[in-house]
């Protein structure tokens, strides 16, 4: 009898074990065909995205020539003369006319220079009148760009050949006197894009490469007949993507993936598309081998699994029991095992197993509560490039223009706000400190934008004594004067006012700008109700409520669930509040949870 059931059990045992060992080789072989087919792709990927990250190198070094070109220009000093009240005289304007054909760039085919005194400057055969250039439009290509060269794909209403093309332009400043400035043009030809494209490796007939300028139209394109490239879903994912640089890297879209090179400055593209016909080449070859393989390794485990199962079938079976018994608490049911074979070294691994897994339960229970401090310290780390760039940038040309007294003044107020911003220490401040904070950056947006607002600050509690979650004003103010005062030009008003209420310590920050709109409001006052990993789901795109998700993830995380944060739309303006709970109550309470 005792021989029957260990055969029935030898039986069952070999049943399970060639069924998993076949499952298992299977999902295996399954494994690595996704992983040579990956790694297949992965490496022609790599192949043209290095091609177009070459490219991209090579579009930067095309913009910093018409960079440089272009300054040179300027300070020619017929250019700089002829924006002076006195102007040219004729034979100095047919010289200057002249000058601009001769500049230190290829592909120019045309140009046009228009001083400040609407005169006009292009080649003897362009005949361009100023009131032409007045209804080209190409007055308003520049924007509000101080002094920065642009890259734009337009049509020529300039010249009049009503063909798309990349023009270069620039306001022409004098560098001396203030006055209007002047505009120069560049239209390029279309092989001065065509040799960004050259420069990477040579394209092969089913592989596309191309640039899309800012607006996500195609500039240039090389590609085959037979290669057709989903323009719409390419320039779709580039437009989702922020930065500059490698932007896209592999990224799929219909029909194969594309990678992406974005140079900030042009606002142009440089993209590879690679079809799904390229990146399978050569898989069925390898899906033979594979099969193979995988074959002959079956059938040897199985012809194995049949001999070692004659002499294993109790200790496995004792095996088997405990770790089917084992319900993730009793750590002290062990195995012991004297075989003298491999299952003694798998009965000494499980016991091994049982004393980890006890270990790893207590490491989880200790890194749940360092992980919201983590968390925290991430998003305090955080910090806007965007603005540090644009501020540094006023600095810059208010030190030529205006010569030291306001520039003094902004470098004083950027570096308090540096101070506090940067700072790697406590993460909880005085409310003075806050204070002094937000101030330093009213005053330095005050001078980068004159008589847009005038602010008010009103602290009624002792803000050298109370502290507070520090970098929690600064962004509400930015938001005011971003989304408040965007329809206005000067007179505006921003508020703030520190109290006590009830419980509270109450903070308001009110602008005197367009009243928020009602749909963002609620969607802005339901944030404090929601979970925090799912926040940032309803303002995936940073440009748009990622500040406000920033705030009250951090308030959150240091005062617990307690904080109350909403807008009120007011008749003449908005008023944003943020209420934090007296004493750290809430932010003790959290604590206690996670431990």
């Amino acid at each position: 009898m005792t021989k029957r059931m260990n055969s029935g059990i030898q039986r069952r045992y070999l049943k399970y074990t060639i069924a998993l060992l076949i499952l298992a080789l299977l999902l295996s072989s399954i494994g690595v065909w996704a992983y040579m087919t990956k790694n297949q792709r992965g490496i022609i990927v790599d192949k043209y995205e290095f091609m177009g990250e070459k490219m991209g190198i090579a579009l930067e070094n095309l913009y910093q020539k018409s960079d440089e070109v272009t300054a040179e220009c300027i300070l020619y000093d017929d250019v700089q003369k002829s924006l002076q009240a006195n102007g040219l005289e004729e034979v100095q304007k047919s010289g200057l006319s002249k000058y601009f054909a001769y500049v230190d760039m290829e592909d120019v085919e045309e140009y046009c220079y228009v001083d400040n005194h609407q005169n006009i400057y292009t080649r003897s055969y362009s005949k361009v009148s100023y009131e032409e250039f007045a209804d080209s439009g190409f007055a308003r290509m520049l924007g509000e760009d101080y002094s920065t060269t642009r890259w734009f794909w337009t049509e020529d209403t300039l010249f009049g050949t009503k063909e798309p093309a990349l023009f270069i332009g620039r306001y022409v400043r004098n560098m001396e006197y203030a006055h209007e400035p002047g505009m120069l043009f560049f239209k390029m030809k279309d092989e001065f894009l065509g040799r960004i494209l050259k420069s990477g490796m040579n394209v092969t007939n089913e592989v596309a490469v191309g640039i899309l300028d800012a607006e996500g139209r195609v500039c240039s394109l090389v590609m085959s007949e037979d290669c057709h490239i989903p323009q719409e879903r390419i320039a779709e994912a580039v437009a989702k993507q922020d930065g500059d640089g490698m932007i896209l890297g592999g990224t799929e879209v219909q029909g194969g993936v594309v990678s992406a090179y974005r140079q900030g400055d042009a606002g142009m593209v440089v993209f590879t598309y690679v079809p799904e016909s390229v990146l399978n080449q050569g898989l069925t070859r390898l899906l033979l081998v594979l099969g193979g393989i995988y074959l002959m390794v079956v059938a040897v485990a199985v012809n194995l699994s049949i001999y070692f199962s004659k002499r294993f079938t109790k200790p496995i079976q004792d095996i088997t029991e405990a770790m089917t018994g084992f319900d993730g608490n009793d750590f002290e049911r062990t195995i012991e095992l004297h075989t003298n074979t491999e299952l003694d070294q798998i009965g000494h691994s499980y016991n091994e197993m049982l004393g980890n897994i006890e270990r790893l339960l207590q490491e989880i229970k200790d890194q749940e509560k360092e992980l919201r401090t983590s968390e925290l310290n991430m998003l305090i780390s955080q910090i806007n490039p965007h603005f540090l760039y644009n501020t540094l940038d006023t600095i810059y040309m208010l030190a030529r223009i205006n010569k030291e007294e306001t520039t003094m003044k902004m470098i004083q107020a950027l570096s308090k706000y540096l101070r506090l911003s940067l700072n790697k220490g406590n993460d909880v401040v005085t409310v003075e400190d806050e204070l002094e904070n937000v101030k330093s950056y009213m005053e330095i947006q005050q001078i980068r934008n004159e008589n847009l607002f005038q602010y008010e600050i009103d602290c009624r509690v002792d803000a050298a004594r109370t502290r507070v979650l520090k970098l929690i004003l600064q962004p509400l103010v930015e938001n005011a004067i971003k989304y408040g005062f965007c329809d206005i030009f000067e007179g505006g008003v921003i508020r703030i006012i520190v109290e006590e209420r009830e419980r509270y310590l109450q903070f308001r920050v009110y602008n005197s700008g367009m009243p928020i709109e009602t749909e963002m409001c609620e969607k802005l006052n339901g944030l404090s109700v929601q979970p925090l990993a799912k926040m940032k789901e309803l303002f995936p795109d940073s440009r748009h409520g990622y500040g406000v998700v920033n705030i009250i993830t951090r308030l959150r995380l240091k005062y617990g669930e307690g904080v109350r944060f909403y807008y009120v739309a007011e008749e003449d303006g908005t008023s944003c509040i943020v209420e934090i709970p007296k004493d750290g109550e809430d932010d003790h309470e959290m604590e206690a949870d996670i431990s």
